[in-house]
């Protein structure tokens, strides 16, 4: 059987707290008490407050109450005979911080300094009792309140930053999903494309062919380094090189490419979303629009660049999936914006601030 519950915060302090309690025997020694008329209460009213004492640290909240009041009453009962029984209210003062927030806790604890008040006009006691008494418990019960304080404060923010870490953890996922799934798509609708090219080629024009599996080998080479690299969280994209691939693409999926690039010096932050929104838009024009033309430019504007993606396919409004999303999102991050019309085929345009453009 526990005499305390089994509590870190608890520990083994609630022990050493009870050295305060030889001061009931050592006041009724002092004063020269020696009947049995006087110790049997007194041991007894020191056995009740073990009792009510170790209860204490198994009850929380508001029920914590009933053990204030009992072992204030214990005090007042024994006071008039022992003036060592001021400990029991300083006891009393301590569970107060406990009983709930600091609020209901301060307007709880001057009921004990009252009590003790209460006890020594109605019985005549000396100051050996009432100093002590309201001294140490208004002291006790003070520090106790504002530790309490602290430690729902300090419990409050180690449940915050939990929720950041976990908020951090979700962002950082769903950043390597958006990557993941821009550099995989991409790549994988290249590797369809020039695979079903190597199949029809493999009659007419084997030595083509094989030149496109040696490029569809490549290209998954190259795919694996990028997955790795974006888990990693170091991916870093060309724009240029990237637009070379994507007219290399379009061209090879029979689409009429017009790429106008103008020279800009920009971040590498804001090159690499560049270059994924370019692989996002080129990869969505292989798989869905079914144009012949596309139109790749990026040019400086007024304090930033931009991007436009324009084809002359079957463009219809349909919801943002999971790259469009993506691409969005990234935009944004950086205080851009992207814009998408649906008209004769569909353009995307996307403007990023640069400075020193």
């Amino acid at each position: 059987m526990r005499l305390l519950p089994q509590n870190k915060d608890i520990g083994w302090t609630p022990y050493a707290w009870l050295i305060y309690l030889t001061s009931v025997p050592f006041f009724g020694y002092a004063s020269g008490q020696t009947t049995a008329r006087f110790w049997a209460p007194t041991i007894a009213g020191m056995v009740i407050f073990l009792g009510l004492y170790f209860w204490g640290y198994w009850i929380k909240g508001k029920k914590l109450l009933w053990i204030i009041a009992a072992i204030t009453v214990l005090g007042m009962v024994s006071a008039p005979m022992n003036p060592g029984a001021s400990v029991y209210f300083i006891y009393a003062a301590a569970f107060v911080a406990a009983t709930g927030d600091t609020g209901f806790s301060a307007r709880i604890l001057p009921l004990v300094l009252v009590a003790i008040g209460l006890e020594t006009l109605v019985f005549h006691l000396s100051p050996y009792f009432w100093v002590p008494a309201t001294v140490f418990s208004l002291l006790v019960g003070a520090i106790n309140i504002h530790f309490r304080q602290r430690g729902l404060d300090n419990k409050k923010l180690l449940m915050a930053q939990e929720e950041v870490e976990h908020l951090a953890k979700i962002a950082e996922r769903e950043r390597i999903a958006r990557d993941l799934h821009d550099v995989l798509g991409h790549t994988l609708s290249v590797i369809v494309l020039k695979s079903e090219l190597a199949s029809k080629l493999a009659e007419r024009e084997p030595a083509r062919a094989v030149l496109e599996i040696k490029d569809v080998e490549r290209i998954s080479r190259d795919a694996l380094a990028q997955v790795r690299s974006t888990v990693r969280g170091y991916h870093s994209l060309s724009l240029q090189a990237e637009a070379e691939q994507a007219t290399a693409i379009l061209k090879a999926a029979g689409v009429k490419v017009e790429c106008n690039f103008a020279t800009a010096d920009i971040p590498p932050s804001h090159e690499g979303v560049l270059a994924l929104a370019l692989r996002e838009a080129v990869t969505n024009v292989i798989r869905h629009a079914k144009a012949s033309y596309c139109g790749l430019r990026l040019r400086p504007v007024d304090g930033g660049c931009e991007l436009e993606i324009k084809d002359d396919g079957c463009g219809h409004m349909s919801p943002e999936g999971i790259g469009l999303t993506g691409m969005r999102h990234r935009v944004e991050s950086l205080g851009g914006k992207l814009q998408r019309e649906v008209s004769s085929g569909t353009r995307l345009v996307i403007t990023l601030p640069v400075k020193n453009l």
